[in-house]
């Protein structure tokens, strides 16, 4: 009797592990040992040495790249906040079925591909698009270009990122219980001082968990600001491209992914001690 009962105590073990064996050996085939490969190319291509890295931290082509990918990242979570929180803030705070409408129609952007919204903004902000139009109705005889330059890519990505932040936020806004907000007003706090010292500070963990999650996607961001964006202001995504598709340098793009990566582990290390990893998703 007790071998049985220790057997089926055995078997309720092993069947978590058995229900994960499948999604484990798809990350390993598919993202752990690719990840190794590229780790290996970038100090063994062209010849096993280091210097990919040393021209990568050192070189100031690839600094400035660096950093204007971090310039970019940061101005668009921060744009995605100015947008994300005050429609969040009417989700929250509208009745059910409104809310459910705004809800829907953020929403409906994850049903179009990142390429074919590009592209859309490749139409809207082109020279014989309805923007350069309306500027040209209005008066102004040399519009502005607005087609291939920062402003370009970066107000593409607040549009693709845009609702990671508002389904964070809202995610939290609807949480915060109601009771919290009366006892505040009956304690005197109202408006701005409302705002700045009970619900601001409610409402932090969501806007840490889309600023993390906006800013990381951001970093890796390839195809919209290769489409729209200047090459005088490229991003590390698409140096890496140019380096493997132009130059074949598998080592030196190798290289620069792995410096991303590691930058990018390092922001998730430093949210998950604040926070916890698990905040991220709700």
């Amino acid at each position: 009797m007790g071998n049985c009962i220790a057997r089926l105590t055995e078997r309720k073990n092993l069947w978590p592990w058995l229900l994960l064996a499948p999604l484990a050996i798809y990350m390993a085939v598919f993202f752990l040992v690719p990840l190794i490969d590229v780790a290996i190319m970038s100090v063994t291509e062209p010849r096993p040495t280091l210097a990919n890295y040393q021209r990568v931290l050192t070189g100031s082509l690839y600094l400035r790249v660096f950093l204007n990918t971090f310039i970019t990242a940061a101005t668009v979570t921060f744009a995605c906040l100015l947008v994300g929180y005050p429609l969040a803030y009417l989700m929250a705070n509208s009745k059910p079925r409104t809310a459910t409408l705004i809800l829907l129609l953020v929403t409906m952007s994850f049903w179009t591909s990142f390429l074919v919204r590009t592209y859309a903004w490749m139409v809207l902000l082109g020279n014989n698009g309805p923007i350069v139009w309306l500027l040209q109705t209005l008066g102004v005889q040399q519009p502005p270009q607005l087609l291939f330059t920062r402003f370009s890519s970066t107000l593409a990505m607040v549009h693709i990122l845009a609702p990671y932040m508002v389904m964070n936020i809202y995610s939290v806004m609807r949480k915060i219980d109601p009771v919290l907000i009366r006892s505040a007003e009956s304690l005197g706090a109202k408006g701005l001082a409302l705002f700045r010292h009970v619900y601001l500070p409610l409402t932090a963990p969501g806007i840490a968990n889309g600023s993390v999650l906006v800013f990381v996607i951001c970093l890796g961001f390839y195809v919209t600001p290769v489409l729209l964006g200047s090459p005088r202001e490229q991003m590390v995504a698409g140096l890496i491209g140019n380096q493997i598709d132009e130059f074949l340098a598998f080592g030196m793009g190798s290289a620069m992914a792995m410096v991303l990566l590691v930058v990018t582990l390092a922001i998730l290390t430093i949210y998950h001690r604040r926070f916890g990893l698990d905040k991220l998703w709700g």
